[in-house]
């Protein structure tokens, strides 16, 4: 597939690179915090790579270099939260963002530069691995603000760093750098700013280039294993071992081990 320019849609960029989709939060002069139009945006642009079969991986970062996502875009409030019905309204399109990111069927990174704020941990949090560089910073200030937050995003981050870590980024409200991100198991890798693109970009090569079944049954798997044990669909987990099994991309990984090759898989 050929590469392809970015695509704006309000302040969201999207490009596909090869097998790689980048979404782009691109609110620089505020920090990439988000409003209610982004938020949709959004939305629109996983469902394209979605359904792309050429797009096995998806990277989500921020624009302007300071700032991954730092949360909700305050001047908006007066015109998008300023009534019940519209507070409602932003809440579900946010749930529903977070949890489309974190059920969605292919594998997602967050290449994270500078503040991670707010809604933007919980952002990261829903992606499959974090990737960032060593000025990044993190911070869940609810606890200054009043603020509370639902289980379904607390449980994600529990799941993420374990309860202890969950109750000092809550409660203590305080920002975290890029070490105590790596510590904590926030962060998968911590780089230099100026190789964190090319090392996303080849580590996100990587998994494009293997086996597509594979990889969605092991990130569905890992999925369903977080749940608790009543909710979780063990035959769906099953299901899609066995559709690696009955796959040509298994007689293709096969044939290119014994032949000494780089293997092609289709997906199928």
């Amino acid at each position: 597939m050929p590469d392809t320019g970015p695509v704006k849609t309000d302040k969201m960029l999207s490009r596909k690179e090869g097998s790689i989709g980048y979404m782009i939060f691109n609110n620089p002069e505020r920090h990439n915090a988000v409003s209610l139009d982004m938020w949709q945006a959004s939305e629109r642009i996983l469902e394209d790579f979605k359904t792309d079969a050429d797009i096995r991986v998806v990277v989500l970062t921020g624009a302007g270099g300071k700032a991954f996502v730092s949360g909700a875009d305050i001047s908006k409030f007066e015109s998008e939260r300023a009534s019940q019905e519209a507070v409602a309204i932003y809440n579900a399109t946010v749930a529903r963002m977070y949890a489309g990111l974190y059920e969605y069927p292919k594998p997602t990174i967050a290449m994270i530069r500078g503040y991670c704020v707010g809604g933007g941990l919980g952002l990261a949090v829903a992606c499959d691995m974090r990737f960032c560089s060593d000025n990044a910073r993190f911070a869940l200030p609810a606890a200054k603000l009043g603020l509370g937050y639902e289980y379904t995003s607390m449980k994600r981050c529990v799941d993420l760093v374990g309860p202890s870590f969950t109750k000092e980024i809550f409660m203590s409200a305080k920002q975290y750098d890029a070490a105590d991100a790596l510590r904590m198991g926030l962060a998968n890798r911590v780089v230099p700013d100026a190789e964190l693109e090319a090392q996303v970009k080849e580590f996100a090569g990587t998994i494009a280039a293997n086996a597509p079944l594979t990889v969605a049954s092991i990130k569905a798997i890992v999925t369903e294993a977080l749940k608790d044990p009543g909710d979780r669909d063990l035959k769906r987990c099953s299901e899609m071992v066995q559709r690696c099994f009955a796959s040509n991309d298994y007689i293709e990984g096969r044939r290119a081990f014994m032949e000494k090759r780089t293997p092609k898989f289709t997906g199928n």
